[in-house]
């Protein structure tokens, strides 16, 4: 089977990020399938390029079995939301440029968000004599995450176009995989698909990668970490994550030495977010900066507890953050500031770590301190998310599942 993946973020090699598709990619050509990925050319978190990729329209290249086609973005990218914007426009028009350049796929997938993804994957899968299946997957759902978190005006131009652009995508894809349940629901009830089209893959994590692994490493050393109790947060750091509630929860701990936050990733707020720390004087949180994807595993072993913290929006509660399949793959508790079928998983279903309200950070301190005291609750709390993640989001499993929905498509 040939399959043709767009997707802007598939990572850039030693680039930080998700790595879902470059994982899904790889185990389906080792599998014996021809795949090919249309991407960007600069990271998602620093909006930079590397040089290779500077002045040039489309460049190909291999991930190991998978050829990969970068297509130009836009220096804009990184300067704020109108660039941003017009970062995803430029890819848009190099990715259909890109999907010329392939041979005739069996599949395409298109992944979302950016939601103007829909457009070259509606393209590569009809820019040709016969058309193919096409899947759109939604990681999120846009626009109204943009919306409900204000990086959108409710009612604007731009909002109502990207509202039809979701409506068209929905309607002329074969396939739509959501990676929640609530997404699924929410789609259902604006009756814009029917439910026989929508199939259901979620994020997981690479076990093989991300397993228990010892506290005292490397990267412990290295940050300075010490033997101080480490709650550490991992991701992007942008106005929908909400990260000052981790500043303000450790001015609540301001006294107790023995706690460190820490914070790793990139973003457009975590110069503002440092500064904010420094300016306060606070010495028990810490924002690190971006990590590269092969160290993070050693990141993970390395702290106490994982968090995850986004803002305090009616939409997050339909999503699952990546982070928590990592966290519960190392045998870490999650510390969950985030509503909704977040929590229905990691609270209820794999019972891997303890919710609070987000963007409480009273709660949040208190929370802390609470699984400091109690280690052997904390390792009970990471051992069954260990347990739950093997059984329900190892990635190779995760991989096959998408293959089969893929082979019935094409048969069908």
């Amino acid at each position: 089977m040939k399959i043709l993946i767009v997707h802007q973020y598939y990572i850039l090699p030693g680039h930080s990020g998700g790595t879902r598709f470059n994982e899904f990619a790889r185990h389906w050509a080792a599998a014996g399938h021809d795949v090919t990925v249309i991407s960007g050319t600069r990271d998602h978190f620093t909006g930079e390029a590397p040089d290779s990729y500077r002045g040039r329209w489309i460049t190909r290249e291999m991930d190991g079995p998978v050829k990969v086609i970068r297509c130009h973005v836009p220096g804009t990218y990184g300067r704020g939301f109108g660039g941003r914007m017009w970062g995803f426009v430029g890819f848009t028009l190099s990715a259909a440029t890109g999907s010329l350049l392939t041979e005739r796929p069996d599949v395409v997938i298109s992944s979302s968000p950016p939601l103007i993804i829909a457009v070259p994957g509606y393209l590569a899968s009809r820019l040709r004599r016969r058309k193919v299946p096409w899947v759109f997957e939604v990681r999120d759902l846009w626009p109204e995450s943009a919306v409900t978190t204000g990086v959108l005006r409710e009612g604007s131009t731009l909002t109502r176009l990207l509202y039809r652009l979701e409506r068209a995508a929905y309607r002329r894809s074969e396939r739509i995989n959501v990676l929640t349940p609530a997404f699924r629901e929410d789609i259902l009830r604006r009756e814009l698909a029917e439910d026989r089209k929508i199939v259901f893959v979620p994020n997981g994590a690479d076990t093989d990668l991300f397993s228990p692994g010892p506290r005292d490493n490397d990267i412990r050393r290295e940050l300075g970490w010490g033997d101080r109790f480490v709650v550490m947060y991992a991701g992007a750091h942008g106005r929908a994550n909400a990260l000052q509630q981790l500043v303000e929860a450790a001015e609540l701990l301001r006294d107790r030495e023995d706690i460190l936050i820490a914070s790793v990733g990139e973003g457009p707020d975590r110069e503002e977010l440092t500064r904010d720390a420094e300016g306060r004087g606070l010495t028990n949180i810490q924002f690190t900066g971006p990590m590269a994807k092969r160290r993070m595993p050693e990141v993970v072993n390395a702290c106490d507890v994982g968090a995850a913290v986004l803002q305090d929006n009616p939409t997050f509660r339909t999503v699952y953050p990546n982070k928590v399949f990592d966290y519960m793959a190392c045998e870490r508790p999650t510390l969950l500031a985030i509503d909704g079928v977040a929590r229905t998983l990691v609270c209820d279903e794999a019972r891997a770590g303890l919710f609070v309200a987000p963007e409480d950070p009273r709660a949040i301190a208190d929370a802390i301190v609470a699984l400091k005291d109690d280690p052997d609750g904390r390792a009970e709390m990471g051992r069954r998310g260990r347990e739950w993640v093997e059984a329900n989001a190892a990635r190779p499993a995760l991989a096959d599942r998408y293959l089969r929905i893929m082979t019935e498509l094409i048969g069908a």
